[in-house]
């Protein structure tokens, strides 16, 4: 299996990398910059095209869209959100997740079943609303609802999209007081990416296999 995630310097990407790697899977990973890993700029075209072109018949199994940013944890109501946060976060959350998808259809293509999971969060979710972090909130219910839409499009070729909360994981966007383990994050995300398909495609679910009130 060939496997591309992107955002695989850090947090849930990097463990996912290592994990894939370790199971001896044909695994390529993507950051702005690292030896390990194909160069992206999420937010720039022309690096999706250079990337697509780098790729260019290289089927891809499974294209894992984890790329983001979280820039908003101490903001203010009263003062703070600036327009141009709120520009940088859906330029990566949301406009790069579907550079990403776009420009590497034509992998997804020559593979044969292959899937596209996208990592939201649970702070997608209208029915958990606790107030704060408007930008990083909104940013991954509107990648929730782009994953959805994708997967009515994507249906008729026989490419799943499944979208995950990752859970609330101890990493750097995370924090040391969040729930879980990367570990144990990465091994659940992978658990569910194997087992999406047709009949689950569209499903936005838990690390663990639940499915997600939206």
């Amino acid at each position: 299996m060939t496997v591309l995630i992107t955002g695989a310097n850090r947090g849930i990407g990097h463990q996912l990398f290592n994990d894939y790697t370790q199971a001896g899977e044909k695994v390529f990973g993507t950051a702005r910059s690292g030896i390990d890993y194909m160069p992206l700029e999420i937010t720039d075209p022309q690096s999706h095209a250079a990337l697509a072109s780098h790729l260019a018949g290289e089927p891809i199994d499974l294209l894992v869209c984890n790329a983001g940013v979280y820039l908003d944890t101490d903001e203010s109501l009263d003062n703070g959100y600036p327009k141009d946060m709120w520009r940088q976060t859906f330029d990566v959350n949301v406009t790069g997740v579907f550079l990403t998808i776009q420009h590497l259809l034509p992998n997804l293509r020559a593979a044969k079943n292959a899937r596209i999971a996208i990592i939201s969060s649970q702070m997608a979710s209208h029915t958990r609303a606790p107030g704060g972090s408007y930008i990083y909130r909104a940013s991954k219910a509107a990648v929730l609802n782009l994953g959805r839409n994708l997967s009515t499009d994507l249906r008729p070729e026989g490419i799943a999209v499944g979208i995950y909360d990752p859970g609330w994981v101890r990493t750097d966007m995370g924090t040391q007081s969040a729930e879980i383990d990367v570990t144990v994050s990465s091994r659940g995300l992978i658990a569910q990416f194997e087992a999406l398909n047709m009949a689950t495609s569209g499903k936005f679910l838990t690390w663990d296999g639940r499915d997600h009130p939206y």
